[in-house]
């Protein structure tokens, strides 16, 4: 990859975490983009030595000494996980038509910028595809030769999309009802604890109940659009943040904390747009799904094959 020509933006979002950011901003400095977007939220009121930690974060991500458009969507005041993200989003789509996306605990190996640019290049304008991933956290488990393959439930850390397809972004999970009773989940997922799991989630999220985030409502774009996400064979992106000081990943948990690895090219592109089931259910393994369940979901699946 030639680092002085990488032409696609990216945007990076930033907080509270000076140590994590560092590192970040370093793989972002070494890839050199063109653009940069970048994207901070504001202290948060009554936390003691926020606001230094913040003024810290956002003079790291300002040293850029190599030629680029920056641009800055700095908050003054805390807006939360979810409405920062959200509107973060909106703000760089407003900007440009396709951007790699990393949060400020998201520390990408090399080979994830390349591998972002030429998949948004060769998907753009195909509106099944929604996104690009960075995550394979169940890599061993895939059986393609292809340098990615395609899923229903891509994850976040680390990725890409294009302007026309966050414009689709449902924050407020309109039509959920309608397709709750219609059981969309039901004909996506095989297992009832997945089913009931995300129905709980969509619920709470339509309510406006749910988690102050952002991304259960991308899921659900993309899930209603049946739509598929581009996840590649190996982990490009490393999940720093678990820690006392995270958001989210407070508690460390190994089934998450993978580690990243270089993605060989020329890229082997897969001959079907076809989300492997496989390994979206590989992906449930997270979640205490009885084996029995994962025989009777085999064995329909089988039966459906002879039968149809």
């Amino acid at each position: 990859m030639d680092a002085k020509t990488f032409e696609t933006p990216v945007a990076l979002f930033v907080f509270n975490r000076p140590a994590t950011t560092r590192r970040v901003f370093e793989a972002i400095a070494n890839v050199r983009p063109a653009r940069l977007l970048l994207v901070a939220d504001g202290p948060r009121p009554g936390k003691p030595g926020e606001d230094e930690l913040c003024r810290q974060v956002r003079e790291i991500v300002s040293r850029v000494d190599w030629p680029c458009e920056v641009s800055t969507s700095f908050s003054d005041k805390n807006l939360g996980c979810g409405e920062r993200m959200i509107s973060g989003l909106n703000w760089v789509f407003s900007l440009v038509e396709e951007a790699i996306i990393l949060e400020d605990d998201c520390l990408p190996d090399p080979s994830f910028f390349p591998y972002c640019r030429e998949l948004l290049e060769r998907y753009r304008g195909d509106d099944r595809v929604a996104y690009i991933s960075a995550d394979s956290l169940r890599a061993e488990y895939l059986k393609s030769d292809a340098s990615y393959y395609f899923s229903r439930i891509g994850g976040i850390w680390g990725w890409a999309t294009w302007r026309t397809e966050w414009q689709r972004y449902d924050r407020h999970l309109t039509d959920w009802p309608k397709l709750k009773k219609e059981g969309m989940l039901v004909e996506i997922f095989d297992f009832p604890q997945v089913i009931a799991k995300w129905t709980r989630i969509l619920d709470e999220m339509h309510e406006n109940r749910g988690a102050d985030t952002w991304d259960h409502q991308w899921l659900y774009t993309t899930l209603k659009n049946n739509s598929v996400i581009a996840c590649p064979r190996v982990n490009l992106v490393a999940n720093i943040g678990f820690g006392a000081d995270a958001t989210h990943t407070v508690e460390p948990d190994s089934r998450f904390m993978v580690p990243s690895s270089a993605l060989e090219f020329p890229l082997k592109h897969p001959a079907s747009l076809a989300p492997l089931r496989s390994m979206d259910n590989r992906a449930h393994d997270f979640y205490p799904i009885p084996i029995t369940q994962r025989i009777t979901s085999k064995i329909r699946r089988l039966a459906r094959r002879v039968f149809r």
